[in-house]
């Protein structure tokens, strides 16, 4: 079975703790400290292979998790950083926080490596907590610690054009007349279970990537049949060929199919059955001349709805060139940048607002704020930038801390201790 969706558990690295240590050496009767820091957590990385097609590798194995960084040493000895994982997947696919199901990463475009999980800082080593009032610290900072996620994973092939349409109208035997693929064809319901892409390459070198979609039934926005398990693959196209049996071979009305399949794509995404369709009336080498011709039919219902209608034969390529070249017509006009999703979930700063616990004290005249959530927040929020700092005054307010320092009497000018962190206190 094609796999196009899977969920995995992912979790970087903790970082080493820092070490606490004296130097002890002769002739130097009062060392000061020289515990080392610890190394940085492992990252969790995802990155683009173009050898693989499916998630199938993450169908077996669920849980993946980096190394944590190796605790600090004596002599100032810094710990070793721990290695990140990387996980590789097939182009088009979409990293989603598993319970929300917002957007993490789009693995497309030019977004061929991101990282999805920092590892943690290693901790500060007592060197860095020498002060003129503190001259043998016995503290050192813990390593920050790691991330986890449960992921969605789902891949959504990134073609131009889609083929649409109920099972057994010709869409296959038309993907392997006008591309390099070789779908399995047979002749029963379903044929097609996984979607199949293959590049159409015109004279002109107007070339396109186009992908058969599993056959629609009704009800497949709901779950019904096979065909909601493909309806994610179209959501990169920019434009769909619907493709309909003229003939009513199987005495299916082909105006009546076009009307439901695209109500299964209004319900699945109204916006994508706004996208611009065309109608390939496939199967015209079998129809008779008695009774009403199916193709006028098809021309005066969608024509005057700005759908183009072309009279098609998979089997003998009949009216396949004329069609082939008003959709590279049409791709020209349209929006050439690639169907990207934007990211809608930002794991460093979800993470962090965690709930953790923290204290406020005061200690000789110093407030002293501590605790996991702190930790956590140090750990993965660079202070040197300006965006860092501003995330960390939204941090303090958001999260109560400031109410909480004025609560305790706090006042202009005060110091605040946050482990290694040190600043005045100002509204």
């Amino acid at each position: 079975m094609f796999a196009d969706r899977a969920k995995i558990f992912i979790r970087s690295g903790k970082g080493g703790d820092g070490h606490v240590s004296f130097r002890r050496e002769l002739y130097v009767p009062n060392g000061g400290p020289d515990g080392g820091d610890g190394g940085r957590g492992g990252d969790v990385i995802f990155e683009v292979d173009e050898g693989l097609n499916t998630l199938q590798d993450y169908r077996h194995r669920q849980k993946y998790a980096a190394k944590d960084g190796e605790q600090g040493g004596k002599r100032r000895c810094h710990g070793k950083d721990a290695e990140d994982i990387i996980l590789r997947v097939p182009e088009g696919t979409v990293i989603k926080e598993a319970e929300s199901g917002k957007v993490i990463a789009d693995m497309s475009g030019e977004n061929r490596r991101q990282v999805i999980l920092k590892g943690g800082k290693g901790g500060l080593g007592n060197q860095h907590f020498a002060t003129s009032t503190m001259q043998i610290p016995k503290y050192a900072q813990p390593g920050q610690p790691s991330q986890e996620l449960w992921v969605n994973l789902e891949l959504k092939v990134i073609a131009d054009v889609g083929l649409i349409g109920f099972p057994n109208v010709g869409k296959s035997t038309l993907l392997s007349r006008v591309t390099n693929a070789q779908p399995k064809i047979a002749n029963y319901h379903f044929t097609t279970l996984n979607p199949n892409l293959g590049v159409v390459d015109l004279p002109d070198g107007r070339g396109f990537v186009i992908a058969d979609i599993p056959g629609l039934i009704e009800g497949a926005s709901e779950g019904v049949g096979l065909g909601h398990e493909f309806l994610r693959h179209i959501e990169r196209t920019k434009l769909m060929i619907h493709v309909v049996d003229a003939a009513g071979a199987e005495g299916r009305d082909p105006v009546e199919d076009i009307y439901k399949i695209n109500a299964e794509l209004n319900a699945y995404n109204p916006e994508i059955a706004k996208r611009p369709q065309v109608i390939a009336a496939n199967k015209i080498d079998v129809i008779y001349a008695d009774g009403e011709d199916p193709l006028v039919r098809l021309k005066e219902e969608f024509e005057p709805q700005g759908v183009k209608v072309f009279p098609i034969s998979g089997v003998t390529g009949e009216g396949m060139k004329e069609l082939l070249y008003y959709v590279s017509d049409q791709l020209k006009d349209l929006d050439q940048k690639p169907v990207v999703f934007e990211q809608e979930y930002f794991p460093e700063e979800e993470l962090i607002y965690e709930d953790l616990p923290y204290t406020v004290e005061k200690e000789d005249e110093v407030y002293v704020v501590e605790g996991p959530k702190i930790e956590k927040m140090l750990g993965y929020t660079n202070l040197d930038s300006e965006k860092g700092f501003a995330f960390f005054q939204k941090f303090l307010k958001d999260t109560g801390i400031l109410d909480e320092l004025e609560a305790a009497g706090i006042e202009e000018g005060d110091t605040v201790r946050m482990y290694g962190l040190q600043f005045d206190y100002y509204k």
